[in-house]
């Protein structure tokens, strides 16, 4: 059963802009496992841009209840290349509230573009 489905789109020189205008903001919005690659050298903008669309999308498949923590979602990759979700603290409750067993996620970027689209399965 689809609990929820969320999509986000975010541009990547604005997210960029935002970054350097902000320099903690990355900090709010991202575990360090998401800044750094494996090899430890930082993640590039559009792959940062893709997991903060990520987390929007988690949020509107979860109906966009107020208190998330940006932190409490983290995209990881697995071996084979594969994006996942791994929620903890708010987004976990939210997601346990809803009925939320299983999440499906797809990243890209494109043309100056990141977006995801992310399902919510009970």
């Amino acid at each position: 059963m689809i609990v929820g489905v969320g999509i986000d789109v975010a541009e990547i020189d604005r997210f960029e802009e935002a970054l350097r205008r902000t320099p903690a903001m990355a900090d709010r919005l991202f575990l360090r496992s998401e800044l750094l690659l494996p090899s430890g050298e930082r993640r590039g903008t559009a792959s940062l841009a893709a997991r903060f669309a990520a987390k929007e999308a988690v949020a509107k498949a979860l109906g966009a209840p107020a208190g998330l923590l940006w932190t409490d979602c983290e995209v990881w990759v697995e071996d084979s290349g594969r994006p996942r979700l791994r929620v903890t603290g708010t987004v976990a409750a939210a997601a346990r509230e809803r009925g939320v067993r299983s999440w499906h996620i797809s990243l890209s970027h494109d043309a100056g573009v990141a977006s995801a689209m992310v399902v919510a399965e009970g």
